[in-house]
């Protein structure tokens, strides 16, 4: 009985260090994040084809509480044609670490794009590709500084529950994913996956509450495979109100997609 007691503690103390040493998950459960979104809207229309957007967002590491990111952006439009919308865009981007709130900033991130958005327009389903391309410019703590580009393309589906088109009064389902492309590698960078649903108080007013998960990719160092970066892949509750000017009303027959600006 001894031997055997003396045997099985051995093979649990091996079992315990084997445990000890062995590699922390790739991509261990992370708690839900928050993503919060303010935006003030001018659009553009057959009538006035130049609009614009200024947008302030705020995102934490747990759900209402730990903001460690805030973007404040904004960009002037120009409506080619109702079914094609240029920009250009720039913002301010300060990412903190959420274990350190008062530290300040680990960096800075000044950011320029440039995109083209072509809309599609069904009997009911409503779709939006977005190309973007970008410059970004970061600070860092140390006073170290980076330059970088990145590549964005959206794909965005919106279907109006009770009504055909998206106006005052339309309570609607919207998704999208978009993928973020690095020109110097590695080159799938992000991918970004959202689900939620909206409503159209009135002319002026939109609310949407949905889901977004965000993933960073890397490359594996011996096979060449995508694998997600460790802590990378986050799940997000977003929580997005758009506020539209009033002299720019879109004309009767003319629909508006209420996408949002990220």
């Amino acid at each position: 009985m001894t031997k055997h007691f003396w045997g099985g503690a051995l093979l649990a103390l091996l079992a315990g260090r084997a445990a000890a040493q062995a590699p922390a998950p790739l991509n261990p459960v992370q708690p839900w994040g928050s993503w919060v979104i303010a935006t003030v809207q001018l659009p553009g229309s057959t009538e006035h084809r130049w609009g614009g957007y200024a947008e302030l967002q705020g995102r934490s590491d747990a759900l209402a509480h730990r903001f460690f990111y805030y973007e404040l952006k904004g960009g002037a439009s120009f409506d080619i044609d109702p079914n094609f919308t240029v920009l250009i865009g720039g913002g301010r981007y300060a990412t903190s670490d959420y274990k350190d709130l008062g530290a300040g900033p680990l960096n800075i991130e000044k950011r320029l794009w440039q995109q083209l958005i072509l809309s599609q327009y069904s009997h009911r389903l409503k779709l939006e590709h977005r190309y973007r391309i970008e410059q970004r410019w970061f600070h860092f703590r140390d006073d170290s500084t980076a330059f970088r580009q990145r590549f964005r393309y959206r794909l965005n589906a919106f279907f109006p529950l009770n009504k055909k088109t998206i106006t005052a009064g339309t309570l609607f389902l919207s998704a999208y994913d978009e993928i973020f492309l690095n020109p110097r590698g590695p080159v799938f960078e992000r991918n970004r996956l959202y689900g939620g649903v909206g409503y159209q108080i009135d002319k002026h007013l939109i609310v949407q509450l949905g889901y977004v998960n965000q993933a960073n990719y890397n490359y594996t160092n011996a096979q060449g495979q995508f694998v997600l970066q460790n802590t990378a892949a986050k799940n997000n509750l977003v929580l997005a109100l758009t506020y539209k000017l009033a002299h720019r009303a879109v004309p009767p027959g003319q629909e508006r997609l209420p996408s949002q600006q990220d």
